[in-house]
């Protein structure tokens, strides 16, 4: 084998891409020795990634299987051990026997140390870091001498022995046998134990789940929120339901859609910025109370609370208002809270923040006029009242807004950034609220609330409108100007609703930001797995 590997080494340092005979003889070589073959070109590819690369390339016919299809582990790391510490408990007290049980672990290898004859390693496996013990008198003369000089850091090693503890009271492996797991060729980055380049990270985010801990947690926070979540809706009798993605007219939100276009069909077709419509037809179908937890699509700006692909959770429930839906949303998220993180009383970015219920209930335009000193019903009740005091304001308004908008920029400049604890506003206009239902107490606003939290929109509900005749006026409404964003007219689903739809509360709350605010993330990009990034230039 190591006349092999001087072979091989000897080609990798000579090798000319073009020359085709090189490239046979290594091809020649490893077809004997189980690794795949390598042309010219591969070779080229790998050795242009550096030197380390390239040594760790000269190792592969030093294995059988340099990627063996399967491989013994019986037991986790963290399972090991729970195994050893439960077998040295039930030891007889003042025995001098040490308990030796038998395990087969796996997981990459973050440590090695050579001393003399022995090895020490570490490796990790998602539940834990565990110590291999190899002495040479035990695994033997070539296997140690293997180990020792052709396993790098990254790779994965599979170890059976028996679990002891070393002078330094570290539970490990005495190593009987090993065998490669996989072959890692690229070296881990630089200091990877605590990787902080966020361009890295967020690139190459399995570097980041490999180097970073904590930020593995935070994944699997995420993953038992969402499981929460569900719990929570199933115990209220909710059904849980999927929609289109693919949709052949959007609606549900004001936010520009992805396009894309469907080959078979010769149509246009979007992705969906919500699945409202599609819910509410649930409704009308009879399914009474239905959710969904699914991906939205909005092309908007990136930004720290903004990610165009995001999870949305929204659920709708007959014979419920917005009223119902404050204390749905209030009594679930700190069920969530109590559940995943054990209280109701969280840290976001070094402040308190309380979850436990009642939340704040505040009217949209008192909100105003306590942070602005505005009054948008007595003095600035009209469009270009309200214009020339954002004005004033320097307040950046897109032009031509409706009273409506001008209303949700102050809320969004002036309100939103100073709330901390969770706080319904409540009461919003209604030229930007199509889908709800008008308040019985003034014409302009309608049963709507946004909650907010540590500065952050968290949530939007409604009482939702269920006059046909309406909706058709408020979508056709939403046809004038040049908006992008206004809502477009659907048909179906006001035919939908001329079939009945009983009075209804619908939620929807942001998965992604219910995350950041339960683990203490301030960007968005940090609670998505795979956020979206700008091409490397």
């Amino acid at each position: 084998m190591e006349n092999i590997t001087s072979q091989v080494n000897s080609m990798l340092e000579n090798i000319k891409p073009t020359t085709d005979l090189v490239t046979s003889q290594v091809n020649s070589i490893l077809e004997n020795i189980s690794v795949p073959k390598l042309d010219a070109e591969t070779l080229t590819y790998f050795k242009d990634f550096g030197e380390q690369i390239e040594q760790r390339l000269a190792k592969l016919p030093n294995f059988a299987l340099p990627y063996p299809p399967r491989v013994t582990r019986q037991h986790t790391a963290a399972e090991a051990i729970k195994i050893y510490e439960t077998a040295e408990a039930a030891m007889p007290a003042g025995s001098e026997e040490k308990p030796r049980p038998e395990v087969a672990v796996a997981g990459r290898l973050v440590a090695i140390r050579v001393m003399g004859k022995s090895i020490f390693a570490h490796f990790e496996d998602g539940t834990s870091r565990l110590q291999l013990y190899l002495k040479k008198d035990d695994v033997g003369d070539e296997p140690f001498a293997a180990f020792k000089k052709d396993f790098d850091l990254g790779d994965f090693v599979a170890a059976q022995g028996y679990l002891f503890r070393t002078r330094t009271g570290e539970v490990s492996v005495h190593v009987k046998t090993y065998q490669l797991a996989s072959k890692a060729l690229h070296p881990m980055p630089e200091k990877w134990h605590g990787l902080k380049d966020l361009e890295t990270r967020y690139r190459q985010r399995y570097l980041d789940l490999v180097a970073n801990p904590e930020v593995r947690q935070v994944f699997v926070t995420r993953s038992k929120i969402i499981t929460a979540m569900r719990a929570y809706l199933d115990g209220l009798g909710f059904l849980e339901v999927e929609t289109p993605t693919l949709q052949s007219i959007y609606g549900g939100a004001m936010a520009k859609p992805f396009t894309t276009h469907h080959n078979a069909l010769d149509m246009q077709l979007f992705l969906r910025i919500s699945d409202e419509l599609y819910l509410k037809r649930l409704i009308v179908g009879g399914l009474e109370k239905v959710y969904e937890i699914c991906k939205d699509f909005r092309n908007e700006g990136i930004s720290t609370k903004h990610n165009p692909e995001f999870t949305m959770m929204e659920c709708y429930a007959a014979f419920a208002d917005y009223e119902a839906m404050m204390r749905l949303t209030e009594e679930m998220v700190a069920s969530i809270a109590q559940t995943v993180v054990g209280t109701t009383k969280v840290t976001f970015n070094g402040q308190a923040v309380d979850l436990t219920p009642p939340w704040r209930r505040l009217n949209l335009a008192e909100s105003i006029k306590e942070y602005t000193g505005l009054d948008i019903f007595e003095t600035y009740g009209d469009v270009k009242a309200l214009w020339a005091a954002c004005q004033q304001k320097n307040l950046q308004v897109a032009a031509q807004p409706n009273w409506g908008k001008l209303v949700d920029e102050l809320l969004s400049k002036y309100v939103e950034p100073t709330i901390i604890n969770p706080t319904f506003i409540h009461t919003y206009p209604l030229d930007i609220s199509p889908l709800a239902k008008q308040s019985p107490t003034d014409p302009r606003m309608v049963e709507r609330f946004e909650v907010f939290a540590v500065g952050m929109e968290m949530g939007n509900a409604y009482s939702e409108l269920n006059d046909p005749i309406t909706q058709r006026q408020r979508l056709l409404e939403q046809q004038q100007g040049n908006d992008e964003e206004a809502h477009v007219m659907d048909e179906d689903y006001v035919i939908a609703l001329m079939h009945g739809m009983p009075p209804t509360g619908g939620l929807g709350i942001g998965v992604d930001r219910l995350v950041m605010l339960l683990t203490d993330q301030q960007s968005i990009r940090d609670v998505i797995l795979f956020p979206h990034m700008r091409p490397r230039e």
